[in-house]
């Protein structure tokens, strides 16, 4: 579900390094918020990243 429906930026994967150097895998999941637009007169819910909200906001 961590998945931005303006770009397709999705969760990153890699490890935890402990002092010990013991690796765990992990996962960086995406700041995704839902967002609610209006496209050709019909209202939509899109979960979008907030680099994309930011820029959308820039542009208007």
């Amino acid at each position: 579900m961590a998945k931005c429906d303006v770009c397709g930026k999705g969760p990153q994967f890699g490890h935890n390094v402990s002092h010990s150097m013991r690796h765990t895998k992990r996962r960086w999941n995406v700041n995704v918020q839902r967002m609610r637009t209006t496209e050709d007169g019909v209202a939509k819910r899109l979960y979008i990243c907030a680099k994309c909200l930011k820029t959308r906001q820039k542009t208007r």
